[in-house]
């Protein structure tokens, strides 16, 4: 194997690692967060940028290849549609009444000298 292939294999492995690290973060971070609106952010930020970059990764390491021109058409496919969903479930879940809680921020003591 040329050097430029141990490269290409090398870096590809460490996007795919990469992704993995971040869809398995993301998957204790659904599960273990206490409501909903957290859970969406941390499934959101799982499918944007876990997935992003284990397809990149597949995408080194398929080659120049009909299955990299697939590939970029998913990943673009998720691309548009991952944000897109998880706004309109945002959205159905703040219409239906499910709202953010609030948290109570402490007095800011220059607040407090100043009055």
């Amino acid at each position: 194997m040329s050097e430029y292939g141990i490269i290409l294999q090398f870096l590809s492995w460490t996007l795919i690692a990469g992704g993995t690290f971040f869809v398995v973060i993301g998957a204790i971070g659904t599960l273990r967060f206490p409501d909903f609106w957290p859970r969406l952010h941390a499934a959101s930020i799982t499918e944007s940028g876990g997935v992003i970059l284990l397809l990149a990764g597949l995408c080194l390491h398929a080659g120049w290849t009909l299955v990299m021109l697939k590939l970029i058409f998913i990943g673009v496919f998720l691309l548009i549609t991952g944000p897109t969903s998880t706004h309109a479930i945002a959205n159905a879940a703040l219409v239906s009444g499910l709202r953010p809680k609030s948290q109570s921020v402490a007095p800011n003591k220059a607040d407090d000298e100043s009055s």
